[in-house]
């Protein structure tokens, strides 16, 4: 082959492969993210993306994953649950699996089911990115359960992981005071007042407490 033969061909090679991997990048730009979707807040579209990829993949963790945490921000929690346990059949220690059975648990009222869940979840991921959301429910949990104590501590971790939190912050001041922790439960309702004056629930808990203190 002479060197102008040689060129050519070369230079056709090239051609080929630049339009073959020009194709490639379209169809992966063109393939619908499951996960863009779920954050978009379009459930259904990343229901429906779910489906077809567990079509083409039954193996793919992702795909469960995301399909349960869409079907938990629509309620279908008895779809989500079978998902989700399929994804624990994948990889038993996905802590993102793990923390989705713990809520789907604690919304169907499962109480000491869900406990175990994010129980395992703080075991396996003490800072993970979930963790604020996890004391915060078994802050709740506790609450349900009548172990007030247990659930200060709970909610008391949450706080600390998001300070901002009214609602966790007047959530701390009903469990301590129904653990008998008045003035705990006075400054935990105060800031959640400071948070959001008009949060009804610790406006009535602090004078609760008040009155409480002062035996009227």
């Amino acid at each position: 082959m002479g060197t102008l033969q040689k060129h050519l061909y070369l230079r056709g090679l090239f051609t080929v492969l630049f339009f073959v991997n020009l194709s490639l990048f379209l169809q992966a730009q063109e393939k619908p993210d499951a996960l863009q979707a779920y954050r978009n807040g379009n459930y259904e579209e990343a229901i429906g993306i779910c489906k077809q990829e567990i079509l083409e993949n039954s193996s793919n963790l992702e795909s469960y994953v995301v399909m349960s945490w869409s079907l938990v921000k629509l309620a279908r929690y008895d779809e989500a649950l079978g998902f989700a346990k399929k994804g624990l059949e994948l990889n038993r220690y996905d802590v993102r699996v793990i923390e989705i059975l713990g809520e789907i648990a604690y919304f169907q009222g499962r109480n000491n089911e869900a406990v175990r869940y994010f129980q395992q979840y703080i075991t396996l991921a003490p800072e993970g990115s979930r963790i604020d959301v996890v004391y915060y429910f078994l802050g709740e949990l506790y609450i349900r359960l009548g172990r007030y104590r247990h659930a200060d501590i709970a909610l008391t971790t949450a706080v600390r992981y998001v300070p901002g939190n009214a609602l966790w912050w007047n959530r701390l001041g009903f469990a301590r005071e129904n653990a008998g922790e008045v003035r705990n439960a006075i400054a935990a309702y105060e800031k959640a007042l400071s948070l959001n004056p008009n949060l009804a629930d610790a406006q009535r808990g602090l004078e609760r407490c008040k009155q409480s203190l002062t035996g009227r």
